[in-house]
């Protein structure tokens, strides 16, 4: 367990971090959300020992992380720090060794990380070869050689195709299950919600929602409710609401809850149900209102 508890870093006037609590659970995955300049990455390069906070607690297992926490913790910055000019598997290798790993070892596992990541094949390549997406894997492999049992990904998504996005997505529900930590940062919001069981959403330093990721949708945004009528409706006779889109027999509504049976009864008595569907508002609408 990793958890963060009132965490508070300024640099000059601009505060980057404002009594964040955080805490990320073994064997489950959370999203850490938040616009640019949210505090995000300040945060995260605290619990690495990258940035000394003015005030706060980090404890992995509820023991303050020392150098022996810090070699528990796989990170991927935003930006990458690896050596241009060095192949490949020699640099996840070494960058397992720096973790502790023996040498057979890292080179064997780093191997086998590059493989699943896709350059099994390119283990003799120097990254600056490789393209800016390969790149990226290549400082993901480094995060992942020494199987931590925390990961810190800042965006790992960056700058990765699809099937890429797909791979990793597989890897970090992989490390999940095998009981790691897994915090990761991330403006894709369509891949966060498929892919997380908790969510931290900070503006300006603080946090504003956080939880498993069902209770934060329950609990903010609107919802969404769509009806298909029988017969064609005057949308604009239904006093309760205006839809977000229509058609002549369709509509979609934001809604708040406790208003839903009376735009339901109103749509029934003029135009006649023939369906209806009621879900929590999506991340982004979340996202949206928590952080406006």
């Amino acid at each position: 367990m990793l958890d963060v508890t009132g965490l508070s870093k300024r640099y000059g006037d601009v505060v980057a971090a404002d009594g964040v609590d955080l805490r990320v659970a073994r064997g489950r995955i959370t999203g850490f959300l938040g616009p640019n300049g949210a505090g995000k990455s300040t945060v995260m390069r605290s619990i690495f020992g990258l940035v000394d906070p003015d005030r706060g607690e980090i404890h992995l297992d509820q023991v303050p992380i020392d150098a022996d926490g810090l070699r528990r913790i796989g990170y991927l910055p935003e930006q990458r720090g690896l050596y241009p000019k060095m192949p490949i598997g020699d640099q996840v290798e070494f960058f397992g060794r720096l973790k502790g790993m023996p040498a057979a070892r890292a080179r064997r596992v780093g191997r086998d990380v590059l493989g699943d990541l896709g350059l099994g094949d390119r283990l003799a390549s120097p990254l600056d070869q490789l393209s800016h997406g390969n790149q990226q894997r290549v400082q993901l492999a480094v995060a992942l050689v020494h199987q931590p049992d925390v990961l810190l990904l800042d965006e790992p998504f960056n700058g990765l195709d699809p099937v890429a996005v797909t791979v990793l997505a597989d890897l970090l529900r992989a490390r999940a299950a095998d009981g790691a930590a897994v915090l990761f940062s991330s403006h894709q919001l369509d891949v966060v919600a498929d892919l997380v069981d908790d969510v931290t959403i900070i503006a300006t330093g603080r946090v504003r929602a956080a939880g498993p990721i069902d209770d934060v949708r329950r609990n903010h945004g609107r919802p969404v409710l769509e009806v298909d009528t029988l017969r064609p409706v005057d949308w604009s006779s239904i006093d309760e609401a205006d839809p977000v889109s229509s058609t002549p027999s369709s509509a979609r509504f934001d809604v708040a809850t406790d208003r839903v049976a009376s735009v339901v009864a109103a749509i029934d008595r003029i135009g006649g149900l023939d369906r209806i569907s009621y879900e929590p508002p999506t991340l982004s609408a979340v996202f949206a209102e928590v952080t406006r």
